[in-house]
């Protein structure tokens, strides 16, 4: 039998954190869109797709703007901090 090298493991909780969060942020939007218009796909048809991922998009527009002011903001704070 071969060794196995252990696997490299992140010492940062934080961005162990911010790793995770972001697997299942996209994890979450894969599942939404394939499972979602997959379902419309199959019980209403290739024009229902379109209105779908159109409903879809404009509700999680929403959700996208307050993460990016969310991640401007923790910039900006970043920021203050380094340079004082």
């Amino acid at each position: 039998m071969k060794e196995q090298k252990p696997k490299q493991f992140i010492r940062d909780l934080r961005a162990y954190s911010k790793q995770t969060f972001f697997r299942l942020i996209l994890g979450s939007l894969a599942i939404i869109i394939i499972v979602g218009l997959g379902l419309i796909y199959i019980f209403y048809g290739k024009g229902a797709v379109i209105t779908g991922f159109l409903c879809i998009s404009s509700g999680l527009l929403p959700i996208v703007v307050i993460l990016l002011v969310f991640q401007l903001i923790d910039f900006v704070i970043k920021k203050s901090k380094n340079s004082k």
